[in-house]
């Protein structure tokens, strides 16, 4: 049996297993505790609206867009008539409601004296302040964007469940390419859970390394409808992801904010397995095209080459190369025989000369005075006789002729000549 409330703690603080609150006392607390929160705006989205039939009270959920948190809320109808749009499950909408606490149930509830509607024009302009917050942060970059890789082999599709976007893009790209693989994630693409879904779809593909490139595809529709992909949440978790990441969220006049962050952009689902896989039909165009290319350019080189080669060889030079030596030959040969020439005039000449120098040296020579019948007396020690005074009679004397020497003797001196021409010469 539980204490009196006079005996129960003042404080939760000082609650034991032995002084414990009863429910109620707790209930009571709580129930204090909430009439002093003042009311307050709350921003969501309806998921659930709920009117009792014989009542004038609607009950709706209200959950928050970026996370899968939600209250419930209480309000009366004619709150709901009140305000300037229709409510309606879905609505972007800010409500005004005051906590409440049941305590005989022991639920909190917000119970809503107003709720407005949150307009197109409000929620574009909402967008648009974000697109100017992460364009200052350099989010849209283009030195951030990565290349698509021209060949991959997995494909990380995120669409919506059996949607007609995932349709065009596996049918499209696989008519292209037939060997491309998909890692296909079925999300909600609107809605409440659309952020949390894709976001959670996104990290899984990037984290897969089969995974070379990440569509994220829906089929266009209503502005309320492509509000997630605006969602700061869902556009951050988009710039970090290291994958390649093409966007293909509406039509060409549709423009979240997933189109600037993605790496690549196309216009509709279709466009966008046209960029991530090659057509094979065109790149065997391509492929035969190159080849052609190729070999006609290699056969003009062996042409040319081929051309040139026989011109080379048409030269004299290489027609016949013993031609140069020829010349040169011819040219050694004529400088042997002008040098043989040369050497065999200088050999004349200096023959000459010395048959010259010979002539006058032997006519410079006694012995040429004796050839010509000349005779040489020498007497003593081989003295020549030049004078007949020099000589006695009887002296011995050696007469030199051209053949040898004949010994002779001075006997007295014979006049035998009377002419003037022998005036001079003597008798031996």
């Amino acid at each position: 049996m539980t204490s009196t409330t006079g005996a129960l703690p003042a404080r939760a603080l000082d609650t034991t297993a032995g002084t414990p609150w009863p429910v109620r006392h707790l209930s009571a607390k709580i129930a204090e505790y909430i009439q002093r929160m003042p009311s307050v705006w709350v921003e969501g989205q309806v998921v659930q609206l709920n009117r009792r039939p014989g009542t004038t009270l609607a009950f709706l959920t209200l959950r928050d867009t970026d996370t899968d948190v939600s209250v419930p809320v209480s309000l009366h109808t004619r709150v709901l008539e009140q305000a300037t749009t229709e409510i309606s499950e879905g609505a972007h909408v800010v409500v005004h409601v005051t906590p409440a606490f049941w305590p005989k149930r022991g639920s909190l509830q917000m119970q809503a004296d107003e709720i407005r509607a949150v307009g197109v024009g409000e929620l574009l302009a909402r967008i648009e302040h974000l697109k100017r917050i992460l364009a200052a942060e350099g989010l849209f970059e283009p030195s951030r964007k990565k290349p698509l890789p021209f060949l991959p082999r997995v494909v990380g599709l995120i669409c919506g469940r059996e949607s007609k976007a995932e349709h065009d893009v596996v049918v499209n790209a696989r008519a292209r390419w037939p060997q491309v693989r998909f890692e296909i994630r079925e999300v909600a693409v609107q809605g409440t859970q659309a952020v949390s879904q894709v976001s959670a779809a996104l990290a899984e593909l990037d984290a897969d390394p089969a995974v070379e490139v990440i569509v994220v595809a829906r089929g266009g529709g209503a502005v309320e409808d492509l509000l997630p992909f605006s969602n700061e949440t869902l556009v951050r978790a988009a710039a970090a992801c290291r994958t390649p990441l093409v966007s293909a969220i509406g039509h060409e006049t549709d423009a979240p904010l997933l189109d600037l962050v993605a790496d690549h952009r196309a216009s509709t689902p279709t466009d966008a397995a046209k960029q991530i896989v090659p057509d094979i039909g065109e790149e065997r165009a391509r492929l035969q095209q190159a080849r052609s290319r190729i070999r006609a350019a290699i056969t003009h080189r062996l042409h040319r080459e081929e051309e040139g080669l026989a011109a080379m060889r048409s030269r004299p030079v290489l027609a016949r190369p013993h031609t140069v030596l020829d010349a040169e030959a011819e040219q050694v040969a004529r400088r042997r025989q002008a040098g043989r020439r040369a050497l065999e005039d200088r050999l004349h000449a200096g023959a000459a000369d010395v048959s010259r120098l010979a002539a006058q040296v032997r006519a410079l020579s006694p012995a040429a005075t004796l050839d010509r019948g000349y005779a040489v007396v020498q007497h003593g020690d081989d003295l020549v006789l030049r004078d007949p005074a020099e000589v006695e009679v009887g002296q011995a004397l050696r007469i030199r002729v051209a053949r040898g020497e004949l010994p002779a003797t001075v006997a007295p001196a014979t006049p035998r000549f009377t002419g003037p021409e022998h005036e001079d010469e003597g008798a031996t």
